[in-house]
């Protein structure tokens, strides 16, 4: 029997050997092993980035989204604001986190789908002395909207202001280059495209702010970014983490250091080109204009009279899971995403599966 191919951005298809080290002997999170286990794991973060010189990483057990929080909760100086350029939902998530901690902001909102004006940002910028983080979702899944990352970090650097870029959906899946973006601070997660499992997410930033991260007052307890270095660089833990999913993330990131980042991005962009030319054949539609779209997801309109409901059931029961849209496009569109461990032949089923649904 075929097994179920993800077509969700996250979590993913992995392979065989990431499977496996679910399956290691249970260990104790206060162990030296652990300790050994979550500074490999910190190191080939870097090492596969190629950033091992100017930054740092952290781990956090839980989803993308505690990263996410953990990175905008502990990275804002008191009496300073944050600019939050919003395009899609995990945009709005950045504001929502804002909010929760009563930070103050100024927001640059675009319909979902459209790509952001810099010179709106720039006027912010000009207009508003008081931002010191600047913040951006590269990779919107709410849409498959690619957001020019390097643009706006250059913008960040040029104002003198930290760029923290939510690189959740997109690191190893889109070109995410961090000397060039200019970036202070990213975020990822294990279960996208670096083809591991739910239950690990990171935060990167470079090592120059950490003596500014550390006068930042504590506003959290789980989610205290310098706390969390701090016992990391000492091999202790705050809290207990899912140890399971550190396995699992530690022989992904081999397979990631092998493959390389670059092989990666360059094997999902040719998955991406190869299944939007299948789905030009079959007559779908697009979300979003060609050069705008990621390596990682397609947003396609729903086929005139056809719900949702029932794509994802016809595609279900022949082994594909697909994603609906969220929100104000629920009714309008789906999402394929060709993340995680998925052969040529899958994608080959994929399209002739599709081609008859349609």
């Amino acid at each position: 029997m075929s097994r179920t191919v993800l077509l969700n951005p996250g979590p993913v298809n992995v392979t065989d050997k990431v499977r496996q080290a679910l399956m290691l002997p249970d260990l104790c999170h206060r162990e030296k092993e652990f300790s050994d286990l979550m500074a490999a794991i910190r190191t080939k973060l870097l090492k596969a980035f190629n950033i091992e010189e100017e930054y740092t990483s952290v781990l956090v057990s839980g989803s993308g989204t505690a990263a996410l929080e953990m990175a905008v909760s502990s990275c804002l100086s008191p009496n300073r604001s944050m600019l939050v350029i919003e395009n899609g939902v995990y945009g709005e998530r950045i504001r929502k986190i804002c909010d929760i901690y009563r930070f103050n902001y100024h927001s640059i909102k675009m319909d979902w789908g459209k790509p952001p004006n810099l010179e709106d940002i720039e006027r912010k910028l000009q207009q508003n002395p008081d931002i010191e983080v600047v913040t951006l979702v590269h990779h919107e899944t709410t849409t498959g909207l690619l957001n020019p990352l390097k643009e706006i970090g250059e913008l960040a650097r040029c104002y003198k202001k930290i760029f923290l870029a939510d690189c959740i959906s997109s690191l190893a899946g889109d070109e995410v280059d961090f000397t060039s973006c200019s970036i202070d601070i990213a975020v990822g997660t294990a279960n996208k495209c670096i083809q591991a499992f739910s239950g690990v997410s990171f935060v990167l930033f470079r090592k120059k702010d950490l003596e500014r991260l550390n006068k930042i007052p504590e506003r959290t307890l789980y989610f205290n970014l310098t706390g969390y270095h701090t016992a990391q660089d000492k091999g202790e833990l705050l809290f207990t983490p899912a140890i399971p999913a550190h396995y699992a993330l530690d022989v992904a990131l081999d397979e990631l250091i092998d493959e390389t980042v670059a092989g990666r991005v360059q094997r999902y962009a040719a998955a991406a080109k190869f299944l939007r030319d299948g789905f030009k054949d079959i007559r779908l539609e697009f979300l979003i204009s060609e050069g705008w779209r990621s390596n990682c997801l397609t947003g396609l309109l729903l086929p005139k009279g056809m719900s949702y409901e029932e794509l994802h059931g016809e595609l279900k029961a022949n082994g594909f899971i697909i994603y609906a849209g969220q929100g104000k496009l629920s009714n309008r569109i789906f999402r394929i995403a060709n993340m995680g461990d998925i052969t040529h032949q899958e994608f080959q089923r994929l399209l002739k599966v599709l081609g008859k649904i349609c």
